[in-house]
């Protein structure tokens, strides 16, 4: 009989988990769509805000977060409070996830800067725009994205919840998709509703949804 002997090659290696983030914005206030309220303090959700908070948790029920993250502003705690309480995990505050620093346009209705010629620049050509005595569009995503960046190198597999805010979440998706920022006001980010983005070492981000409001997400995977 004829022997035959084989040497085993090398045992493939498996893939690398990836670390699923989850954007949340968060729920509505009194203001939202009329007011830009910036880093202002005092500002709570109204009563649909707390609802779409408690949407939000009962939506992330299925999945296994490890960890969550929020804007120290009052509006984005008080969405994760919910979440907080179904998971048991306690919120940690992050500046990285704060609203745009809106400078002297904090506070202003939003009726009144539309009259402006700089909201065309807001609008169109954000890259170019700088809030007065506040923060530029570019210095916002590069906040943000540092921020994400060092949540995946700190959760390492998992998955993170973040509550922010729109235009934050908003340059990060767009950051995420390799979208100019000058477009990323084409993006939509509602209030309550849920973005996710994985992220894999060497692997260019990948998004699973933007904006989403109802479905539940049991069936998510980072990898």
């Amino acid at each position: 009989m004829l022997m035959t002997s084989t040497t085993p090659g090398p045992l493939a290696e498996p893939p690398q988990q990836g670390t699923l983030l989850l954007l949340v914005r968060h729920g509505e206030t009194p203001t939202t769509g009329t007011v830009l309220p910036g880093r202002a303090p005092g500002l709570h959700l109204s009563d649909r805000g707390r609802a779409q908070a408690e949407r939000v948790a009962e939506r992330l029920s299925g999945l296994p977060v490890d960890a969550l993250y929020s804007s120290p502003l009052e509006r984005a705690c008080e969405t994760a409070e919910p979440t907080a309480a179904r998971t048991g995990l306690a919120v940690k505050y992050d500046d990285g996830l704060l609203e745009c620093d809106l400078g002297g346009w904090t506070g202003s209705a939003i009726a009144d800067l539309a009259a402006l010629p700089e909201w065309q620049t807001v609008q169109h050509r954000p890259s170019q725009f700088r809030f007065p005595d506040g923060e530029s569009f570019p210095e916002m995503q590069t906040r943000i994205v540092g921020a994400l960046e060092a949540l995946c190198t700190a959760h390492a597999g998992g998955v993170v919840v973040c509550f922010s805010h729109a235009d934050p979440i908003k340059a990060a998706v767009a950051h995420a998709l390799g979208t100019p920022l000058d477009l990323f006001q084409r993006l939509v980010i509602s209030p309550g509703s849920v973005s996710a983005i994985s992220f894999v070492e060497g692997q260019d981000p990948a998004v699973h949804m933007v904006n989403s409001t109802s479905e539940p997400f049991s069936g998510l995977r980072a990898s």
